[in-house]
């Protein structure tokens, strides 16, 4: 790659992480999309300045993925990298015209996100509480994690970048920093107030070392625990519960939407929990519901 779209590339990272505040995750996903389409550009359409660049390429480069088989959502968000890119190029003067602007994506497949039965959402929770009763830190970190993943609905990357004085235990709410760096206020119930506190009194202080700073969950060596230490408890967990779906730390995200929206909460206080920015996001769990009231329909009407 040439050094002036090297240093282009920079400058954008710089733009994302400074002005746009994205996310750790969303900027690696944007450079590394971003990074194949001027591979491709410069392998494929011999074009190593951005001035050059057509609808034409673009589409090429679209249909290039579609035919390595890469998945309709995978294809659809590094369209929006190029034109994330290509427009903030346009403004600050790199290119004259942006190319990207009647650049189409594939719609998203529409696929349901696979949710626990309140039941065995009940059950996950009554496993980990049982799984604590040893008390080794690393089962209450992992009840206090499921169950405020739970309760909440707030993503696991939220979850831990919790610090311990982000949590108002006697008010029932926690503060997370959303998405685009938006902050928001989320309520949980007793029961995860009651698996944080038993954290907080019987785990933590097990392991909490010189440099665990205020970070709410911890790793047995006393450092923030990773996502990856959180999917690995969910996905451990659910593995005791033989008709319960795989499903990680998300999933528990959408189960807590779709119960939310089972139990008559308004669809847009889910929106506000769950820190969605278009209300269109929320609205799928309407439809896992309807999905779960026409299997129950099929399943005991007698003329269905």
């Amino acid at each position: 790659m040439s050094e002036s779209l090297l240093q282009t590339l920079a400058a954008f990272e710089r733009h994302l992480r400074s002005e746009r505040g994205r996310s750790e995750h969303t900027t690696r996903a944007y450079l590394g999309d971003l990074r194949g389409l001027l591979r491709f550009l410069q392998d494929e359409c011999g074009m190593t300045d951005l001035a050059d660049v057509g609808l034409r390429e673009l589409r090429a480069w679209l249909a290039a993925q579609a035919e390595s088989g890469a998945a309709r959502s995978t294809i659809a968000r590094r369209s929006a990298a190029a034109r994330t890119f290509l427009g903030w190029a346009t403004r600050t003067g790199r290119i004259a015209q942006d190319p990207s602007l009647r650049l189409a994506a594939p719609k998203r497949a529409g696929h349901l996100p696979e949710v626990l039965r309140q039941g065995d959402a009940t059950a996950l929770m009554d496993l980990a509480a049982v799984a604590s009763d040893d008390q080794d830190p690393m089962h209450l970190r992992d009840r206090a994690a499921v169950e405020l993943l739970y309760a909440s609905g707030i993503r696991v990357g939220e979850l831990t970048a919790l610090d311990v004085d982000g949590l108002d235990l006697a008010g029932g709410v926690v503060r997370v920093m959303g998405k685009g760096g938006k902050e928001r206020t989320v309520p949980f119930g007793a029961p995860a107030r009651e698996a944080v506190e038993a954290w907080l009194a019987l785990g933590r202080p097990q392991v909490v070392v010189a440099g665990s700073g205020p970070a709410l969950l911890l790793g047995r060596r006393g450092r923030r625990a990773d996502p990856r230490q959180i999917r690995a408890a969910v996905h451990e967990l659910l593995s005791h519960l033989p008709d319960a779906p795989d499903l990680g730390p998300h999933g528990l995200r959408h189960s807590a939407a779709t119960h939310l929206l089972e139990g008559g909460a308004d669809l847009r206080l889910v929106q506000e929990l769950l820190g969605h920015a278009s209300l269109a996001t929320t609205q799928i769990y309407t439809h896992v519901s309807v999905d779960r009231l026409k299997a129950s329909y099929r399943q005991a009407h007698p003329r269905a």
